[in-house]
């Protein structure tokens, strides 16, 4: 059996088979070997690394500037209860998964060399329609999430970073990122501790204020950062996909969000509480710390975790593109490589085009996070078993802790009207008014964005 053929086997194996009939198929050699502990990551420890990794990244260095944009106390609240709902509609979407699967090994269907995505399991559910609308916000969310993570590198680098990211087309799948996972969570995790410790070093700078929320636009526009933090999971049926076992993954979203408010409450806390006031001009963090090797540290750790993050959010790109082209079953890594590149190329231009770091969270959030991770997956669950046949023969019965369906239904139905009106209405509102200021202010093809004004500048 070719390698290729044992790395695809290992991506799209059967549903139902067990972990270690999976290690079986991996070879002869060595199960232990130190490309399997590097390169095949199928297990809950892998998707938990995965979601964890996947779910902050540069917004670590933006929930100070939300912070002061909506003050400290509600920057917490929020930061929980998005968290709670991002895991819950998480949960929702690893249910239509499984159920979708199930449907489908019923009429000997087979995903072999196949990866199935969000908007196949709402074609297969819903109909057409559905995939449509799945298939759009889908892809313009990952498209803008992967334009965030070069923007986060800085000006300069963009340019050279963009070209480096285009290397993510060799990666076959996410069940090849094994490593990149585990690194990523590491990277993540010391950005986070760095930022809390050096702002309690630092201290307070000298008259420090904490007048947050002053304005409903600048509040919204926080909240709405925080709503895009908390929805890293647009790719939770790909990495589910990549499972071993795609039925344990359904609390492991949980589980990584909790780690997760380890890592953004502190930091987000202690930075507003040295800085205050002064990060509604400094939407990244790290302009306002000191410079010393430990920044110096987190910023290169930051950069390498940009080409993870960006790899995440372009992998779905690059399979769509992939089954468009026709070419998805295809066994030769080149030739999927080759066909990917399309995809990188207008997302560096987009890059390039706006700098706008922290406005663009804020307008993704609201725009694209607030149906594509929340309202999409409550609706398709509840439109899925919306007769009684359906929830009679439902692949996965409610979970324990809200065993009614009638209970599911109505915390469904909460969050899709709550982040309707509070998310996209009000949220979408605020997040454009303050990106066309941006647009206004700085100009598309900016040179450098929210630097000191020069001598001349400040003439005119």
């Amino acid at each position: 059996m070719s390698e290729e053929k044992q790395v695809e086997e290992a991506i799209v194996g059967s549903f139902n088979e067990p972990t270690d009939q999976h290690e079986e198929k991996d070879g002869s050699r060595s199960v232990f070997s130190v490309k399997n502990l590097l390169w095949h990551g199928g297990s809950v420890y892998d998707a938990w690394f995965s979601c964890a990794s996947n779910q902050v990244a540069q917004v670590l260095l933006t929930l100070p500037y939300s912070f002061s944009q909506m003050g400290m106390l509600s920057g917490i609240i929020l930061q929980i209860f998005y968290g709670v709902l991002g895991s819950w509609t998480a949960y929702l979407v690893s249910v239509l998964y499984i159920e979708y699967r199930s449907r489908k090994e019923k009429e000997n269907v087979s995903f072999k060399n196949h990866v199935i995505q969000w908007f196949e399991v709402l074609d297969g559910l819903l109909g057409p329609y559905w995939k449509a609308v799945g298939l759009a916000f889908n892809c313009t969310f990952l498209l803008f999430g992967t334009v965030i993570q070069l923007i986060a590198c800085a000006r300069t680098w963009t340019y050279i970073f963009g070209a480096c990211c285009a290397t993510t087309v060799f990666i076959p799948s996410f069940h090849n990122y094994r490593i990149w996972s585990f690194l990523g969570l590491g990277m993540t995790t010391y950005t986070a501790w760095y930022l809390t410790i050096a702002s309690l070093i630092h201290g307070q700078v000298e008259g420090v204020t904490h007048q947050g929320p002053t304005k409903l636009v600048l509040y919204f526009t926080g909240a709405t950062n925080i709503l895009y933090t908390f929805g890293g999971h647009a790719v939770t049926v790909e990495i589910m996909h990549a499972m071993w076992k795609p039925q344990k993954f359904k609390y492991i979203y949980l589980l990584a969000t909790l780690y997760v408010f380890t890592l953004t409450i502190p930091s987000a806390t202690v930075v507003y509480w040295a800085f205050g006031d002064q990060l509604l001009d400094h939407s990244n963090a790290f302009s306002l710390l000191p410079r010393s090797m430990w920044r110096d540290a987190a910023v290169v750790l930051m950069l390498i975790h940009q080409f993870i993050t960006f790899g995440f959010a372009c992998t779905p790109l690059y399979f769509v593109w992939e089954k468009v082209v026709g070419i998805h079953d295809t066994k030769s890594i080149c030739l999927r490589a080759a066909c990917r590149l399309p995809v990188v190329i207008p997302i560096w231009f987009l890059a390039i085009i706006f700098p706008f770091f922290g406005p663009i969270n804020s307008a993704v959030g609201s725009l694209l996070v607030s149906f594509t991770v929340y309202i999409i997956p409550a609706l398709a669950h509840m439109l899925t078993y919306k007769s009684a046949s359906a929830r009679q023969n439902a692949a996965e019965e409610p979970p324990f802790f809200l065993p009614s369906w009638t209970a599911v239904y109505a915390v469904n139905a909460f969050i899709v009207i709550w982040v309707f009106i509070v998310g996209f209405g009000l949220g979408g509102w605020a997040s454009m008014t303050n990106f066309i200021k941006q647009v206004d202010t700085f100009g598309l093809f900016a040179k450098c964005y929210q630097c000191p004004p020069t001598p001349s500048s400040k003439h005119h």
